[in-house]
Parts: structure tokens; C-alpha cells; sequence
């Protein structure tokens, strides 16, 4: 059971996300997924959009995203420039936007039920969210390489019940298959190449591993590395090697108002 208690989960991007973009680009097999569940031409709104990853490019997309840094980051990648404002309080009017979506940020919102009713404040058509559900951690073996970190996500990731209970919307609930390639540089992604772990730049993008103490950190990696080395993490789990796919707890969530 998790007794971890994390009073803001906000990662600190100005700080720790210098080379976030690096490492979390758009995937576009999971981009191919999101973009299918838009119908139409109409407008979107990309709440916490980091450095723009999975915006579509053939809409009118305006973002809100609130680090510095990942603005600055947008703008080096060509994206348009974010409006510097925070999920509960969007300086936008009722039903501007036909779609509003936040993808692999709503763990950070310090006030997610006001960061949720304000997507549905200001969307007419659909809400559209890339999550983790946090029952579904323990299909990843990093549970057995990284148990505090993963303690740390799971306090951090809202249920998928409390994100329904919240918007009160028809919901369809998609699992996203996870390519062994992936492009995008979240924990799962990783999950038939596990030396990318080993990788300080890649940690760096990951915000859960933030919550930990650099020696805890070293000592995590330290026990995935050694049994990298003596061939038991391939005996145990080598054979996501040979996944081309892997279903683990990433999750979109399409509301329709």
C-alpha cells in the first residue's frame, strides 16, 4: 500500500526540465490515437502543454502552459507561443474552444477539480485526456527495479473514477499500446529497453523521479544496473525485447459534453 503524501505535485520544469523536449517528443503512432477521436476542424485548447508534443497541426491550437522554460522550448521547436496561465484559472470565456486536452500533465495540477471543471467550462464539443491510471503501475517491471518511485506516481496520478466523477461526461476509455520505439520518453516507454534508465538526461525528463532524493535515486538505478549487468533483469523480463507493442497504464479519456 502506498503512504506517500505529496502535498504539490507540481514538477519544478524552469528547474528541472532544461532538456525536457530532448527526450519527450510527439510519438506519432500514440499521436495517430489521440488525433482520430477529433471529428471535426474546430478549435483546441492544450492545457499544460509543455513544449507542444501530440498538438495538432492541421487545427487552431492555442496552449497554456505555465513554466518558463518549456515556453522557451516551444518556441526553439517552432511551436506557437503558450499563454502563461495555470489549469484552474484559464483566462478564457465559457464554450470558447470546441476541444480542450491535457496530455501527461493533470498529475501535476495542485487543484485538480477546479483544473477539470474549468476544461469543461470552456469546451463545447470534447474533453481529451492522456493519463496513467495508477491501478494499472504494477504491469511495468520497473515496480521491482524502482517500488519508491512508482509509490511516488501513484500518489501523484488521480484515479480514472475520481477524473469521471469530476467531469460527470459520457466517457470512452481507449488503452494506448505502447511501441518498443516509442519517441516519447515517459517510464513505460522504455519498457523493452531498459538501459535508457541508466541514462541521467532520461531521468531528468521523467518528473517522478524529482520527488526523490538524488541518493535514493542512485541507489535505484544502481539495482537495475547491476542486474543489467549480470543478465537477470533478461532472464526475468528480456522478452519485451521482442514486444513490438506493450500495454501498460497510459490511458485517453474522450468526454463528450
Amino acid at each position: 500500500m502506498n503512504n506517500i503524501k505529496i502535498s504539490n505535485p507540481a514538477f519544478d520544469y524552469d528547474e528541472g526540465g532544461k532538456k525536457y523536449s530532448k527526450i519527450r517528443r510527439t510519438d506519432k503512432r500514440i499521436a495517430k490515437l489521440i488525433f482520430e477521436v477529433f471529428e471535426n476542424k474546430g478549435t483546441v485548447l492544450n492545457i499544460g502543454a509543455g513544449a507542444g508534443s501530440y498538438e495538432p497541426e492541421d487545427r487552431y491550437v492555442i496552449s497554456v502552459e505555465p513554466s518558463k522554460e518549456m515556453r522557451e522550448q516551444r518556441l526553439e521547436s517552432g511551436k506557437n507561443p503558450a499563454v502563461n496561465a495555470k489549469s484552474d484559472n484559464l483566462p478564457f470565456d465559457d464554450n470558447s474552444f470546441n476541444y480542450s486536452t491535457a496530455f501527461l500533465t493533470i498529475h501535476h495540477w495542485i487543484d485538480l477539480r477546479k483544473g477539470l471543471e474549468e476544461m469543461k467550462r470552456v469546451s463545447k464539443d470534447k474533453i481529451i485526456i492522456m493519463t496513467y491510471d495508477p491501478a494499472k503501475l504494477e504491469l511495468f517491471w520497473n515496480v521491482e527495479y524502482f517500488r519508491e518511485l512508482i509509490e511516488v506516481e501513484r500518489a501523484r496520478y488521480p484515479s480514472i473514477e475520481i477524473i469521471k466523477e469530476i467531469l460527470n461526461l459520457k466517457c470512452e476509455e481507449k488503452p494506448i499500446p505502447i511501441p518498443f520505439d516509442c519517441e516519447d520518453g515517459f517510464q513505460e516507454a522504455f519498457y523493452g529497453r531498459p538501459e535508457k534508465f541508466l541514462d541521467k538526461e532520461v531521468r531528468m525528463s521523467q518528473s517522478a523521479w524529482g520527488f526523490l532524493s538524488e541518493e535514493k535515486e542512485m541507489e535505484l538505478v544502481e539495482r537495475l544496473r547491476i542486474e543489467l549487468d549480470n543478465g537477470e533483469w533478461d532472464r526475468k523480463y528480456g522478452h519485451y525485447r521482442d514486444e513490438k507493442f506493450f500495454n501498460g497504464a497510459l490511458r485517453l479519456l474522450v468526454f463528450r459534453k
